[in-house]
């Protein structure tokens, strides 16, 4: 705008008594000013500073030459204008538009075992049979995430504070993505068992919220001083009828376990905001139990981030729960504007050809998700083999080399 006042000023004194038409200078400078108001910047403003000392110079009285002039000018500088903008490279983002969304899918391994499996002397080997760590193994085919549980005071130490830390620095030294699974007992919290840790039975209800806020504070706190920050945090395993029985008994008082969940979020929120929080229960097939128990916890004030699931199907059922667990998934979006994850699955090792077809698609089916809103699939304690503490849903054959099932993760 100041350029347009500029330019008609010098030619209000030595221009326009010049001109035979003085509508014809007028028309020039409302479009200047269009030109000025829809092109703008630094451009421009050089463009028009030759403009106006080569009229001066020039004291032209010629309208043709001059709508020529301005012809020329107006030409070179939305040519200037375009080759600017092919720079940017984001179409319309002009740098102070966020960039878009993370694409990233996130094919994950619960190796929670891990530790305690190498101090036995159980040893990793990948298809061809070279030894190798077995994280590594895991992202070599096509892994890129590691959920890690942790339990608070465990008898035998494995999944304690200090064991949990030691597999999340060395995961993240191979650049895998890392869920902390808390499970606030000392022992394993699923649907049938969600017992207290043993320091905090005879505790109040109000205490109880404490311990967990605490809990979870200590835990990443020491992730966060060993420079790991985990991008999801689970509070609860598996939490179908809620934790902390009975106090955060679900069916007996959602109220309870809302407040519990909240402990868990803000606990995790006062050490980064950045990570998400995961709410986890399993049958993800199972859309009533989904409701029943997210419409609770909405109702009651609950706070989380992200709805996790299980599934475990057989090689008879996979097809019929893979398809129940993608629609459970988008009500589940639709529903509560929340991202969903499949934070636990699992077949038969010597299954594998089927279980790979049953990961193939429900690795599909969760990328498929409304709006790009399923976040990853993870296997649940994979590298299990030879009956390790009598489970045989792992994924590595008898001889401690990968099954064909974890091809789909490739």
């Amino acid at each position: 705008m100041i350029g347009t006042v500029f330019y008609c000023k010098i030619f209000e004194n030595n221009s326009v008594n010049q001109f035979r038409n003085k509508k014809v200078f007028l028309n020039l400078c409302k479009r200047l000013h269009k030109f000025i108001s829809e092109m703008g910047m630094l451009f421009f403003s050089l463009f028009l500073t030759f403009f106006i000392l080569l009229i001066t110079m020039l004291r032209l009285k010629n309208i043709a030459l001059i709508n020529l002039l301005v012809a020329i000018t107006l030409f070179a500088g939305l040519s200037s204008c375009k080759k600017s903008n092919s720079g940017n490279g984001g179409g319309n983002n002009n740098g102070n538009n966020p960039p878009p969304p993370s694409t990233t899918f996130f094919k994950g391994a619960d190796v929670s075992w891990l530790t305690q499996m190498e101090s036995n002397g159980i040893k990793f080997y990948n298809s061809s049979g070279t030894q190798q760590d077995c994280m590594l193994i895991l992202k070599n085919l096509g892994m890129n995430a590691i959920r890690l549980r942790v339990w608070v005071n465990p008898s035998n130490g494995w999944c304690n504070t200090g064991d949990v830390v030691a597999k999340a620095v060395r995961a993240q030294n191979l650049g895998l993505k890392i869920l902390i699974d808390f499970h606030y007992s000392d022992t394993w919290a699923d649907p049938g068992h969600q017992s207290k840790p043993a320091a905090w039975t005879s505790q109040d209800f109000a205490t109880l919220q404490t311990s967990v806020y605490n809990h979870t504070t200590d835990v990443l706190n020491a992730l966060k001083t060993n420079g790991v920050t985990p991008t999801w945090v689970q509070v609860g395993n598996e939490t179908n009828d809620g934790m902390l029985w009975p106090d955060g008994q679900a069916s007996v008082n959602m109220s309870n376990f809302a407040a519990l969940v909240n402990s868990g979020y803000n606990a995790v929120k006062s050490v980064d905001t950045s990570i998400k929080v995961i709410v986890h229960i399993s049958n993800g097939y199972d859309n009533s139990l989904f409701r029943w128990m997210f419409d609770g916890l909405k109702t009651n004030g609950a706070k989380w981030d992200i709805i996790g699931m299980s599934l475990y199907p057989t090689t008879a059922n996979w097809s019929t729960l893979n398809a129940q667990c993608l629609s459970n998934m988008n009500d589940m979006v639709s529903r509560y504007n929340k991202d969903v994850m499949i934070c636990e699955v699992g077949m038969s090792w010597d299954q594998a050809a089927t279980c790979q077809s049953f990961l193939n698609d429900l690795i599909s089916k969760t990328k498929s998700v409304t709006n790009g809103r399923g976040l990853g699939v993870f296997y649940w304690e994979p590298e299990s083999y030879n009956n390790w503490q009598g489970y045989t849903l792992g994924a590595f054959d008898n001889s401690g080399k990968p099954t064909v099932a974890l091809n789909a993760f490739n």
